[in-house]
């Protein structure tokens, strides 16, 4: 393999939607082939993100490990995710604090919020809900303008919101979450990545909290809300009509979807498709939901 190829292989698996074990296997080839040759840490932050996708979270932490050796700034947020969420089995909120900080000295808004959620948990430093809402406050202006979907506007307005909800301002409370609803829907059409999907469905609760659902205007991501008791939704993908259903069986809601049984809400938006394609990434195709039956 030459770096010409191995370039070639992972530019193309990125454009790829439904991957085969052979092309998977070769992509990673790949990147481990550059991550010899060129020591890039650039390379280390790709596999590591790639295997922190499929949520195998050990050698995620590998090469994120390898990346903050080589000096790489932004595998300190990285870092700081695996150990405040103990993602290879073992929570350390010191080490979480001592990479976020490091991260967040750089400017790293993700750090910035991820600190401030340590400051309102209490996790390694003392806890100061002051502190935290004073940090989430400054975020606001930095992020409000946001237009590249990764920036972290649904993450800083879902927590504003909740602030705002808590001190009586609905209004401004509301409108913060659908903001951050509409902002996030575009980022998950790109990336379905677990994280996306449940701060959205984090966010639906809580919207829902505040108002009350419209069965006439429903979207998809509104199903996070619909599909948690019982009820019939039909809508539209591509002028084809479809329809899901959520049921109780055995004493649990499970959702059945052209013929394919979903064991939770999660399990749903992470496997539902239509003709091998996730819903989320027909999200644009989708339309005229309606709620057949139901509360």
């Amino acid at each position: 393999m030459t770096i010409r190829e191995a370039k070639d292989i992972i530019r193309s698996f990125s454009d790829r939607e439904n991957a085969t074990d052979d092309e998977e296997f070769e992509f990673i080839e790949a990147l481990e082939f550059m991550i010899r040759q060129t020591a890039d840490p650039r390379y280390m932050m790709h596999l590591g993100g790639y295997y922190y996708g499929k949520r195998i979270f050990d050698l995620a932490l590998k090469y994120y490990d390898m990346a903050a050796a080589a000096g790489y700034d932004e595998a300190n947020e990285c870092l700081g995710y695996v150990w405040y969420y103990g993602r290879t089995g073992q929570k350390d909120y010191e080490k979480a604090f001592k990479y976020f900080s490091a991260a967040a000295e750089k400017g790293n808004i993700v750090a910035q919020y991820k600190i401030a959620d340590m400051y309102k948990n209490g996790y390694f430093v003392e806890k100061d809900y002051a502190k935290y809402k004073e940090i989430i406050r400054e975020l606001y202006p930095k992020v409000k303008n946001a237009r590249m979907l990764y920036d972290p506007l649904p993450e800083i307005f879902t927590r504003l919101a909740a602030i705002e909800a808590e001190e009586g301002n609905t209004d401004e409370a509301i409108d913060l979450y659908l903001s951050a609803k509409d902002f996030l829907a575009q980022r998950i059409v790109h990336s379905p990545f677990f994280g996306n999907l449940n701060i959205m469905k984090w966010l639906i609760e809580d919207l829902y909290k505040l108002i009350e659902p419209d069965p006439i205007e429903i979207g998809l991501f509104d199903l996070y809300y619909w599909l948690t008791k019982p009820c019939t939704i039909s809508f539209r993908a591509n002028g084809k009509p479809h329809k899901v259903s959520c049921v109780e069986e055995n004493g649990e809601y499970v959702i059945n979807f052209e013929g394919q049984w979903y064991r939770n809400i999660d399990d749903f938006f992470k496997k539902a498709s239509i003709n091998e394609e996730l819903l989320t990434d027909l999200y644009y195709d989708l339309d005229n939901f309606f709620l057949q039956n139901g509360d």
